[in-house]
């Protein structure tokens, strides 16, 4: 029986789904076998279980987040779409199969807002120009679509009539936000926010629970699949006494934790304050506030200060994909913990941090990896660690 494929007409050019030629059952088994090859040694050595991958049941239209950048076009028009892979050549796009519907066509209309308006787009070799970026996040399970417009300066002019025609040209956008990035970088947000319309921000439900997410704010891109992601993390967190949340972000996985009874009392570190103020409205939101505590404080230092008396019986830890660090690994050892709850979006560096772990007096219990980004070579992984 043959697999069922994916074409796109744009993906040699832009090359975000370098695998969406391959049938998805293939796709699944390249990534089972990159985490057996990863971790597949060290779970034998300490009788793991190393489970099947959880893959999508159908893997499109899955990122509820999605980007364009925007550069001059022939004849006064506003270019937006993917950089072409290894490029800033803008590859145009009207639709994209991985994405939310409602995406694509929302970043297209504000190109040709833009251009009505005469707003010029970035031009990032001379540094001049206005419109850098828009960003969408759409909810999954609910209504909300919040926008995003990254600009190089503070003002915009006709700022009133720019945030009429977007409303009327996308009327299911709930909140648009102006985000400031005066910097000559290729990171895509700055520092300054400044809401044009709604609340500034929107909301989404995972596990039960709801969540506030900011123009900033880090929340998973694949939500039916983050769901996946965090039950096994509140498996391996089962029965908590006392969770610390590191890396907490917006208190996402903590709440969850709290919210579902895997967590009688849940501290979060994280060191973006605005993230941690989030957190705790979160909290407050879901009826769990006077279980849960955030923290606005770097984690390794946390751990050896203010942390380094508090006793834990699970540390949960979701680091970016650079990993961890062997002093926030010490940290972790060091408040002894029954469980270490390891989720990473980068197999490689959760490698290299679970063999710390282990020259730490822990020793690898269960590892599960997670399809988070179908078409591309990423996969996510969950482990869980039992102290010896």
């Amino acid at each position: 029986m043959g697999y069922k494929t994916y074409t796109c007409p744009i993906a040699r050019d832009c090359g975000g789904c370098e695998w969406l030629a391959v049938p998805y059952p293939i796709q699944l088994r390249r990534k089972q076998g990159q985490v057996e090859e990863l971790l597949g040694t060290m779970a034998r050595k300490d009788g793991a279980a190393l489970e099947p991958i959880c893959g999508m049941d159908e893997p499109l239209r899955y990122r509820h987040k999605a980007a364009t950048p925007f550069a001059h076009g022939p004849r006064g028009s506003v270019r937006c779409g993917f950089y072409a892979a290894g490029t800033h050549r803008i590859v145009p796009c009207r639709d994209c199969l991985v994405e939310d519907e409602r995406a694509r066509r929302i970043l297209g209309a504000v190109a040709r807002v833009a251009e009505r308006l005469h707003i010029p787009p970035y031009d990032e070799d001379r540094g001049v120009g206005v419109l850098r970026h828009a960003v969408v996040r759409c909810g999954w399970q609910t209504d909300d679509v919040l926008l995003t417009l990254v600009t190089r300066v503070d003002e915009l002019r006709g700022t009133s009539r720019l945030v009429s025609e977007l409303r009327a040209a996308c009327p299911e956008v709930t909140s648009i936000v102006q985000n400031v990035n005066d910097r000559r970088t290729n990171a895509i947000l700055g520092r300054r926010c400044k809401t044009l319309f709604g609340p500034g921000h929107m909301h989404d439900r995972l596990l039960g629970c709801t969540f506030e997410i900011g123009p900033t704010s880090f929340y998973q891109t694949n939500p039916p699949q983050t769901e996946v992601l965090y039950r096994l993390a509140l498996e391996g967190a089962a029965g908590a006494e006392h969770l610390l949340d590191a890396y907490c972000g917006t208190g996402t996985i903590g709440i969850c934790a709290a919210v579902a009874g895997q967590a009688a009392r849940v501290t979060g570190v994280e060191q973006v304050a605005g993230a941690v103020a989030c957190a705790r409205r979160n909290a407050e939101a879901n009826g769990v506030a006077d279980r849960c505590d955030f923290v606005a404080a770097d984690a390794t230092a946390w751990m050896a200060g203010p942390g380094r008396d508090e006793r834990f019986d699970v540390v949960v830890m979701d680091p970016p994909r650079a990993g961890s660090t062997p002093e926030f690994l010490a940290g972790v050892a060091a408040l002894a913990p029954e469980r270490v709850v390891y989720v990473s979006c980068n197999v490689v560096t959760q490698a290299r941090d679970l063999e710390l772990l282990r020259e730490h007096g822990y020793r690898l219990a269960h590892v599960a990896p997670v399809d988070m980004f179908p078409h591309t070579k990423h996969v996510e992984s969950v482990a869980t660690l039992e102290r010896r």
